[in-house]
């Protein structure tokens, strides 16, 4: 089965690995120390799905940094309503749109990391067939 695993940047991919534990339930499952000790490379994992992490050179800039998003994640978990009740204080930037969490046809929602990554997650609640 083909596999499309993200490789995000973060300048603090230390915090980061605290953060989406803490926020969306995420297990660490790598690190690896560079040169100075601080965190050179991580991944994560939640159920299946991996995410990859880094710090880039000197040159990168955060989306948070940049004042712009540059990609988001889409992950779909069993129990929306259980994996992520609220993004209050998780230390991101909350849901995006006015108002509250921005719904789907599934029931995503997108909270910021506190690096300007967007995460949605969203829970399949019907499939439906194509009319021939």
């Amino acid at each position: 089965m083909p596999r499309i695993t993200p490789y995000l940047y973060y300048e603090d991919p230390a915090t980061a690995l605290a953060w989406l534990a803490r926020a969306f339930g995420f297990r660490e499952r790598l690190r690896m120390p560079g040169p100075d000790g601080s965190v050179m490379h991580a991944e994560m994992q939640l159920a299946d799905g991996v995410v990859m992490m880094g710090r880039p050179g000197p040159d990168y800039r955060s989306p948070k940094r940049l004042g712009q998003v540059t990609q988001s994640l889409y992950m779909y978990v069993d129990d929306l309503n259980a994996h992520i009740p609220s993004s209050e204080g998780r230390g991101g930037e909350g849901d995006r749109g006015a108002g509250g969490p921005v719904l789907t046809e599934t029931g995503g929602t997108g909270p910021e990391d506190p690096e300007g990554h967007v995460w949605y997650f969203a829970q399949h609640v019907r499939m439906c067939r194509r009319r021939r």
